[in-house]
């Protein structure tokens, strides 16, 4: 796993990085473990954008994650490591010793043919999950679970781990990827290592094309429009707006506090802006 640079014989090689894609095995993915994705470009049944900026993208299957790892005491093995074209991490194709396939998030270091597996018995190594009850402390771990039998939330990005901090009666204390340290009940699960694909946010599309094919439409800036269309836009040669950042709607932009739920503020031991 590494990112590959090209000769800039074009003006969008010169700057391109991508990943070398060498971790990957050569198959196919499970068609029982994916389902079709319906595109809708950002408009809803009207045919209005509903949501900016998407538009187009290459066609995609969506592959069916198993987030809850609840097949406890039961081995499974690598089988591949593969492509997911729905996330930046890779994800990695399980079978179980009694059949059944699964696909999983991708630690980083786990290899094709390595075992994994569920529940209290498993060991502390990459790829195994388990309660916080049974990690010991200073462990890196994803894919965590933010309520106990509810699927994992945290932490399933590229390059994505929280650390066990410490534990203390019935809840132990996370150091999130945000550097919030947050309490989480010490039956929620978590999948020991770093998430795989480290270098993915070292890479560069090199071209707006390339944006495009991930479903990406062009953003345009609010002091481009004409004030009809944007409170920021109009003004006799280039402007900064005139007035405080906002959306088209008059929504300010930076600093607008978005969070609504107090109710886990007691489970926050310490803020990530602090």
């Amino acid at each position: 796993m590494g990112l590959k640079k090209f000769r800039p014989i074009t003006p969008t090689l010169r700057h391109t990085v991508m990943s070398d894609f060498s971790e990957l095995t050569r198959s196919r993915p499970v068609k029982s473990l994916t389902e079709r994705i319906y595109k809708t470009g950002g408009r809803d049944n009207n045919g209005h954008v509903s949501m900016r900026w998407i538009s187009g993208g290459h066609k995609q299957r969506y592959r069916i994650v198993d987030f809850r790892r609840d097949k406890d005491g039961i081995g499974a093995r690598v089988a591949s490591i593969e492509y997911d074209p729905n996330r930046s991490a890779r994800i990695a194709l399980l079978h179980y010793a009694d059949g059944e396939r699964r696909y999983i998030v991708a630690p980083d270091g786990l290899k094709v043919g390595a075992h994994v597996m569920s529940g209290p018995s498993a060991e502390i190594a990459t790829g195994n999950c388990l309660s916080l009850r049974h990690i010991p402390v200073g462990t890196n771990i994803h894919n965590v679970e933010l309520y106990p039998g509810r699927r994992s939330r945290i932490a399933r990005s590229a390059g994505a781990f929280c650390q066990l901090m410490a534990k203390e009666g019935d809840h132990a204390q996370l150091r999130l990827p945000s550097g919030e340290v947050r309490k989480f009940h010490i039956n929620c699960r978590a999948v020991v290592g770093q998430v795989g694909n480290i270098e993915h946010e070292n890479r560069s599309l090199g071209k707006a094309g390339r944006s495009r094919w991930l479903g990406y439409a062009p953003s345009v800036r609010g002091v481009a429009m004409n004030p009809v269309d944007h409170p920021m836009g109009g003004g006799e040669g280039k402007t900064s707006g005139g007035r405080h950042p906002c959306s088209p709607w008059g929504q300010s932009a930076k600093g607008l506090k978005t969070r609504r739920s107090k109710l886990s503020d007691s489970l926050i031991v310490r803020r990530r802006k602090k």
